[in-house]
């Protein structure tokens, strides 16, 4: 009896060592996938949540394939290679034109339109986590429903953790590539699945290690940068991220000389302004805190929030801006920064602070977003002496962006703005603190009619001018919606079978739309630095194990009390807006906003763990509530007509409806953790 005993147990510890191996892989390959992919398919770092779709999608097929006798986890490694040689050796930039929402990118475009581009790859991302996937499935067959989810959340930690400490090396992509590419070596168990795994993980390597080599290239936590020469004046230099012009690094006499209309104006503007303190937000490479020496600046707080931007104006600067002891830098969100200091400016920069990449978990968030609503300029303004003064410059691309920054510096001074515009759709807006110390040059006057109304920390989307969805996100989305069923039912069987699970679809769904409001919070209360994402993916995969935790170890309330308290948790969240909490010290706001986010989210998964331990069939109901998150992550972009703060409101309604669905035994269950595990 006890070598029986001893038996099961070793291989209960097999199983749950390669559970935990192919719960790594997944995340740290969906993770991978998403910044690669980004990087090398120009315009896509726009798209990322295409990317997260195609992976929630691949690893819910991946559990129904772990159903079959057949296995496609053989041919994960030669496609992961077929991916990386074809982004590399095609390289494809998605075509984007129109107005209705704007993206800071090259104009020249090349491959095929969107409409194209984002389903292949939505189905290349989908096939290649399909197969860590089905392992993982594989496992919650031989182990009971909660330890094999409880192992899959442990796998997944250890799979962000990794990610995370890369990022933070500022590891290139050959070295994601080749953890990768073991992983998958490891996980194929015949001889020549393996082989195959090894010749298909040195194609990814080599692959890699070419692009890590290139002249010029690295990588920071956000972008894949490139610098070349540039012909900007002497020692200027071009840097490029995510294979878009990004900034220029070239001498401030120069930079004056030839393009004086953006970067002089803001002093012109303002005449008389004493510059003992001055704040550049955006400070990149150094040009605009070396502008600002020149203009005779005491002392400079140069906020950006691309260490590696930064470490390149360090090491390249023609002016040596940092190395200037008025400098002090700091590698930061914007926002973040002016929440966080009691500092008064006599002039605030928000200098070309115009991002290429999105907040991952919220297809809607850019880098900057948070910076540019009503609320941040208001924050700006009260950040000021009462004579200082208030400048931000870019290229906009469309006239209505530019008149709507100027009615947002309005609105939040009191006073219209000096709009000074130029070629190109460049325009700087200047506003003081009091309208007497402006010396505009004209009268501004609107050239779009109506103006957009300012963004806000509610609703951030400073570059969407609004009515509607655009038609580019409606038609991606309906595509990967139908391709999504097509592959379900192809490799499921009819959907019908699938409907007792019909509730664990829909808590999949309203899940995925939690998860994206608690980032967007974050992101407004400690900035949408990488860091501060990371830190949230990690917090939430933490309360989710704790609630599985819980489940397995006490008792718990029935499922009709916990969905009771999911709907009580998400209207407190409704009620306690963001906003109400920025204006506590940094220490509180943290209590409150992880008290605030993660309630709903642990009770959330209290609910799901006590149904997916009664289910019959683990593979097939865990395989379900992945694919109702792909749905959650369309109903994402319902937050561009509802607003951050009403997308709990569209989460509860789906909570609802998955309680509707309850099989009539769940509501009445009230089971102990020996029942449950």
């Amino acid at each position: 009896m006890h070598r029986v005993d001893r038996a099961h147990a070793r291989l209960g510890g097999r199983v749950a060592r390669r559970l935990l191996l192919a719960s790594a892989l997944m995340l740290f390959l969906e993770l991978a996938l998403i910044r690669w992919l980004g990087a090398n398919v120009v315009h896509l770092s726009y798209f990322s949540n295409f990317v997260l779709l195609g992976s929630f999608l691949g690893i819910g097929i991946g559990f129904l394939i772990s159903r079959k006798s057949w296995s496609v986890l053989p041919w994960t490694a030669p496609l992961l290679a077929v991916l990386v040689v074809v982004t590399l050796v095609f390289p494809v930039s998605i075509q984007r034109q129109g107005s209705d929402v704007i993206y800071f990118t090259a104009l020249r475009v090349n491959g095929p339109p969107a409409w194209v581009a984002l389903p292949v790859i939505f189905l290349l991302v989908a096939a290649t986590l399909a197969g860590p996937a089905e392992v993982v499935g594989r496992c919650f067959g031989e182990l009971p429903p909660l330890t094999a989810y409880r192992y899959d959340l442990i796998g997944s930690l250890i799979g962000i953790a990794s990610f995370t400490v890369l990022s933070l090396l500022w590891a290139p992509s050959v070295v994601w590539g080749a953890l990768a590419g073991l992983a998958l070596v490891v996980l194929n168990r015949r001889s020549w699945q393996r082989l195959l795994a090894v010749a298909c993980a040195l194609v990814v390597a080599g692959m890699l290690l070419s692009e890590t080599l290139t002249p010029g290239v690295s990588w920071s936590p956000y972008y894949k940068i490139a610098t070349h020469a540039s012909g900007s004046g002497p020692g200027a230099l071009s840097i490029w991220v995510n294979g878009v012009p990004h900034q220029t690094m070239a001498r401030a006499d120069w930079r004056l000389a030839h393009a004086a209309e953006q970067y002089g104006t803001p002093y012109e503007r303002l005449p008389g302004l004493p510059l003992d303190n001055v704040l550049v937000v955006g400070a990149g490479s150094g040009s605009d805190v070396a502008i600002a020496l020149s203009k005779g600046a005491k002392h400079v707080d140069a906020v950006e929030i691309d260490p590696r931007i930064l470490q390149l104006g360090e090491q390249h600067n023609p002016d040596h801006a940092y190395q200037d002891k008025r400098v002090t830098t700091h590698v930061n969100d914007g926002r973040a920064f002016l929440e966080n200091t009691d500092t008064k400016y006599d002039l605030i920069l928000f200098a070309l602070p115009d991002s290429l990449a999105l907040v991952n978990g919220a297809s809607q968030i850019r880098l900057e977003s948070f910076l540019f609503t009503e609320e941040a300029l208001r924050s700006a303004r009260d950040h000021l002496k009462p004579d200082g003064g208030f400048a931000m410059y870019n290229f906009y691309r469309e006239n209505w962006l530019i008149d709507r920054l100027a009615g947002t510096a309005a609105t939040a001074f009191g006073h219209m703005p000096c709009v000074d515009g130029f070629t190109a759709h460049q325009a700087v807006v200047t506003v003081a603190a009091r309208e007497s110390n402006q010396a505009c040059a004209s009268t501004y006057r609107a050239s779009t009619s109506p103006v957009v109304a300012p963004a806000t920390d509610n609703a951030p989307f400073l570059y969407y001018r609004g009515g509607g969805i655009p038609q580019i996100y409606v038609w991606a989305l309906v595509g990967i919606l139908l391709l999504s069923v097509l592959l379900v039912r192809t490799v499921g069987g009819p959907l019908g079978q699938m409907r007792p699970y019909a509730d664990l679809f829909f808590m999949g769904a309203a899940f995925l739309l939690l998860e994206t409001k608690n980032v967007a919070t974050f992101a407004l209360l400690f900035g949408t630095t990488w860091l501060v994402n990371a830190l949230v993916f990690t917090g939430v995969l933490l309360i989710v194990l704790a609630a599985v935790e819980t489940t397995r170890r006490f008792r718990t309330p029935p499922l009709p009390v916990v969905y009771a308290g999911i709907l009580a948790s998400l209207a407190l969240a409704w009620v306690v807006r963001p906003e109400y909490l920025l204006g506590l010290p940094y220490a509180p706001r943290l209590v409150a906003a992880t008290l605030l986010a993660f309630l709903p989210v642990f009770l959330a998964n209290v609910a799901f763990a006590k149904r997916f331990a009664d289910t019959a069939d683990s593979q097939e109901a865990f395989g379900v509530n992945l694919l109702g998150a792909i749905a959650g992550g369309c109903l994402e972009y319902a937050a561009l007509l509802t607003g951050y703060g009403n997308l709990l409101v569209v989460t509860a309604a789906i909570y609802l409806v998955a309680f509707g669905l309850l099989p009539k035994s769940a509501r009445r269950s009230w089971r102990s953790s020996a029942a449950v595990t």
